[in-house]
């Protein structure tokens, strides 16, 4: 069952991960695909450098971390930046089974793949891109995101989308050609 509270919404998806969960932006591609599949529909995202991002996400697990249930660890990456390990105790038995295994599916995906993924994901679904609006998805995304979308990446990330889009979901996951 679905939660009210944004900050238990926002340790839910930490608890179907597994329990840990590395990376704010690994966390904000999750919850947006996952919310994209059906499971819920707590926050909403917005276009961000980094791709779909919820204000109300990050603001509801920092007070999941101020409250309880989740601990969050940061560590320094080694080239500088710093990131979050999220951490929830304890295991939710009322949880979905096929939310649990879509998070953990999208939990495995490396995180730049998660990223381009999600990002044209968002592109498709809420700006339309190659759907009402003229373009491809995948390449508005290349296109944003060179740095990001280099050698085979962007077609990791489409078959990686696709892994997802093979998942048990409450609304699947749309099909968007990558060309």
């Amino acid at each position: 069952m679905p939660s009210r509270d944004p900050h238990l919404a926002a340790a839910r998806i930490v608890q179907d991960a597994g329990g840990e969960l590395v990376g704010r932006t690994r966390l904000q591609k999750i919850a947006f695909l996952t919310q994209l599949a059906g499971f819920g529909d707590e926050f909403a995202f917005e276009y961000r450098h980094y791709g779909p991002y919820s204000e109300e996400l990050a603001q509801a697990m920092e007070i999941a971390v101020v409250l309880g249930p989740v601990v969050e660890e940061e560590r320094v990456a080694d080239w500088g930046g710093r990131y979050s390990i999220y951490t929830v105790a304890g295991s939710d038995n009322d949880s979905d089974q096929d939310r649990k295994n879509f998070i953990q599916e999208a939990k495995r995906i490396d995180a730049v793949e998660l990223e381009l993924a999600a990002t044209a994901a968002y592109f498709y679904v809420i700006e339309g891109i190659g759907d009402k609006v003229e373009g491809n998805p995948w390449e508005e995304t290349r296109r944003r995101k060179p740095s990001k979308a280099t050698g085979q990446r962007l077609d990791r990330a489409f078959r990686a989308y696709e892994e997802l889009r093979k998942m048990k979901t409450l609304s699947p996951l749309p099909y968007i050609s990558i060309g």
